[in-house]
């Protein structure tokens, strides 16, 4: 029985269609192989991985601040949800120009390799291997772009001989070797994906970090203060549960590294260069101190701020054995993904205690904050002192810039004298009578000697504080008021260990650290 002749516009629409699910399948197929050999030779070599490193090193400044008070830790995870989408259109608009020229497609396949090859050898630690991931990808992309154009050829092989050169799905396609090829392909990608994940070094790396056991110290940090912590609902607590303690780094795929595999290089400026192992580190007399880092992009009354206990070896001691030489001013501190930072070297050695962390809250640091070892400077900026996972520490002088004062941010910033209001929530609806309004005051290194509240236009009170637990943390502190009715606004403002107040002029982040009064709204009634 015959059948009515297929529309003339059905086809081309069901040859796009297909064209576009092939794009997607050929794109998922080259992620997943790049990821996989990537995961076996260098994780950040990744096409997607590079990508994302690249775009995050081009990206303006004031886009990447936007990133930051938009999307706060999650800021990675935004942008690799972004490089997947476009990854995504791109797949669908080239697989669909390639149902009707097959040339588009490897193209295409030629085009985001090479983009990927491009940008992984920009990577600051990169060799030539960084492009194998790349080209490993762009030879899985074809060989299964190949695949499924022959899927798609007609079931009755003479009618091939008949079909346009160009056309890639013929109204009598063989739909059901297509889908079979298809799920063929998705399997693998899926097995790729696990497979990256076995293979990779997180295995290894999470099992040296759950055996490593933090030494005794030796000089363990005095008990906190019993008045330290005040009893407030909705006060931040004193120490920041490590899981909610801020992470703001440029490292788009979180370094995992081996006990085994982590050095420390110091040298540049002195007499004696070291290169010491992680054994070599944690048998050295280390110390336990409680200090709160901060990060400069953090705006007023803002959350990427944080106090723990941490425990690592001190930095003056190990600068002394290698030799300062004279006209040395900075440490140019270098993480494994290339990150750099300068810290000013007389801060890091003015006997505040400055160290290479190794543990946190009792605890092994945890990979997104450094593990197995980072820098740690009490009252400066963690852009300029902190660097996580670091492998390289060189003295130098004044001439050498890092990766954010190339970028213009100030070279050299102490921490500023900053409070904020937790409790109440602005604009908060409240009742007449007693309300504790509360939160915590910093000015790491000189300590917290006052915080004060202002309610409207009336005159600044000196608020209750909490007990001090060391000039490097922050003080809780507590102000009772009896609320009257109407519209109130809430300031706060803290006087340092110096007497210095802090200043009401406001600033943003960018250069070096918002400045001026955190306040809130009430409507009493």
């Amino acid at each position: 029985m015959a059948t009515d002749p297929e529309p003339p516009t059905q086809a081309p629409r069901r040859s796009a269609l297909v064209g576009a699910v092939t794009g997607v399948i050929v794109t998922a197929v080259a992620v997943a192989t790049g990821h996989l050999v990537a995961a076996m030779t260098t994780p950040d070599a990744s096409p997607v991985i590079a990508v994302g490193q690249a775009a995050i090193d081009a990206t303006p400044e004031w886009l990447k601040s936007f990133a930051i008070r938009t999307f706060g830790s999650n800021d990675k995870r935004a942008l690799l949800t972004g490089i997947f989408l476009t990854l995504a259109v791109i797949a669908v608009v080239v697989g669909g120009l390639s149902a009707r020229r097959r040339w588009v497609g490897f193209a295409g396949i030629a085009g985001l390799s090479l983009l990927a090859a491009a940008a992984a050898l920009t990577r600051p630690t990169a060799t030539r291997s960084y492009a194998a991931p790349a080209v490993a990808a762009g030879l899985a992309a074809t060989a299964s772009y190949l695949l499924l154009l022959r899927s798609l050829g007609p079931r009755d092989r003479a009618t091939a001989k008949t079909a346009h050169s160009e056309a890639t799905t013929p109204a009598d396609v063989d739909r059901r070797r297509f889908l079979a090829t298809a799920t063929a392909l998705g399997a693998a990608v899926a097995v790729s994906g696990g497979a990256a994940r076995i293979l990779g070094r997180n295995a290894q790396a999470a099992a040296d970090r759950s055996a490593l056991a933090i030494p005794l110290p030796a000089s363990q940090a005095p008990l906190l203060p019993a008045d330290a912590s005040l009893d407030v609902n909705g006060i931040s607590p004193f120490y920041t549960p490590v899981e909610r303690f801020y992470r703001v780094d440029t490292a788009l795929l979180v370094p995992r590294i081996r006990l085994e595999d982590w050095r420390l290089d110091i040298g540049g400026m002195v007499d004696r260069p070291l290169t010491l192992t992680f054994q070599d580190l944690i048998t050295r007399d280390l110390i336990e101190r409680d200090i709160t880092l901060n990060c400069v992009s953090n705006p007023v009354g803002g959350r990427y701020i944080g106090t723990t206990r941490w425990v690592g070896a001190p930095l003056k001691p190990l600068l002394e054995e290698a030799g300062i030489q004279p006209g040395a001013t900075q440490i140019a501190s270098r993480s494994v993904d290339g990150f750099t930072a300068g810290t000013p070297l007389a801060q890091a050695t003015d006997g505040r205690d400055a160290m290479l962390a190794i543990s946190m809250d009792g605890q092994p640091l945890p990979f997104e904050h450094g593990f197995p070892v980072r820098m740690l400077v009490p009252g400066l900026y963690g852009y300029e002192s902190a660097t996580k996972w670091v492998t390289s520490i060189q003295l130098t002088d004044d001439s050498f810039q890092s990766y954010w004062v190339k970028r213009s941010w100030a070279k050299a910033v102490d921490v500023k004298t900053a409070s904020r209001i937790d409790t109440p929530a602005n604009r908060t609806e409240a009742r007449t009578g007693p309300i504790d309004i509360a939160g915590v005051a910093w000015a790491q290194h000189r300590g917290i000697r006052r915080v004060q509240v202002q309610i409207d236009d009336a005159g600044w009170t000196d608020a209750e504080l909490g007990s001090a637990d060391s000039p490097d943390t922050w003080r809780q502190w507590r102000y009772r008021w009896d609320a009257t009715p109407g519209a109130h606004v809430v300031r706060v403002r803290a006087v340092d260990g110096t007497g210095a107040v802090q200043t009401a002029a406001e600033a943003p982040p960018f250069p070096s650290g918002a400045t001026g009064y955190d306040m809130v709204s009430i409507q009493v009634s």
